[in-house]
């Protein structure tokens, strides 16, 4: 399960995808979360569907690591679809399936197989593209964007440029983590720790090894780059330059008509099918 996190890492590449502006990917990722939670039928659901396929086929990534960044939040979704698919009622509901125990009755229903198809499909939707952010752009290229996205916000005394840099700090060490967590948890089995059988508790108790050596790892990396950045003379503060300029090119323009269009289809689609959820 922890190798399959994949959040903050980076697939170097020269795709279309790769060579957005930052700025314009954040932007239009934001625009894609909204865009699919307008969508009331699968009609529309499956337009915000192909077009994360065809995100992710532009993008070059290999599909194995878009399909394992779903899988940590795999049992949450599956989770969720149970729970609408028993929970799901209403007045004009349509019962598939109906069982009674120990004075419990259980309900399968049309809506709320719908429901949670629906639900199903958003959620993987939103990781999938989520992902294609940090993978097709540096971390670097991320704080510039930010910064440029907030700047804004400078001017009510916000300070912009340490909030890019946190955020895209902890995008940048969720690998870092994850890697050393998975050294730790081995060198507990090698000393004969049992960290994957038993209860629920008994391996709750066993993983407290390896969260005790973690923390003191996270925050010994974490005054190792507080140093590393004092030394640089970093502060936060006053006008920054960037390595990589970011400029907006015809093809970033592109992109963003091609989100209008499928926000106006969904809008269009809502407007003359059925609603589901």
């Amino acid at each position: 399960m922890i190798k399959g996190i994949t959040i903050g890492q980076y697939f170097a590449g020269r795709s279309p995808l790769h060579r957005m502006d930052a700025r314009m990917k954040i932007v239009l990722t934001l625009a894609y979360m909204v865009v699919i939670f307008l969508c009331k039928n699968f009609w529309a659901l499956g337009c915000t569907a192909l077009a994360a396929v065809l995100c992710a086929a532009l993008s070059g990534v290999p599909a194995k690591m878009i399909l394992r960044s779903m899988r940590p939040v795999l049992i949450l979704v599956l989770f969720t679809g149970v729970l609408n698919v028993f929970y799901t009622n209403g007045p004009n509901t349509h019962i598939w399936f109906q069982y009674e125990l120990w004075r419990v009755t259980l309900k399968i229903t049309r809506e709320g197989v719908f429901t949670a198809m629906f639900t199903t499909i958003r959620i993987l939707c939103l990781i999938a593209v989520s992902s294609l952010l940090t993978y097709t752009t540096t971390p670097s290229m991320l704080t510039t964007a930010m910064e440029r996205l907030l700047l804004p916000l400078a001017k009510l005394k916000v300070p912009v440029a340490v909030f890019a840099m946190m955020m895209t700090l902890a995008l940048r060490f969720v690998p870092t983590l994850i890697e050393e967590t998975e050294r730790i948890m081995n060198a507990q089995k090698s000393r004969g720790a049992n960290l994957e059988t038993g209860s629920l508790l008994q391996r709750v108790r066993a993983f407290v090894p390896v969260l005790v050596p973690l923390f003191v790892s996270a925050f010994r990396r974490a005054a190792e780059l507080a140093s590393a950045m004092e030394s640089r003379c970093y502060t936060g503060e006053g006008p920054r330059t960037s390595l990589k300029q970011l400029r907006l090119r015809p093809w970033d323009f592109g992109w963003l008509a091609g989100t209008v269009l499928l926000t106006a289809g969904i809008v269009a689609l809502n407007h003359f099918f059925r609603a589901v959820i």
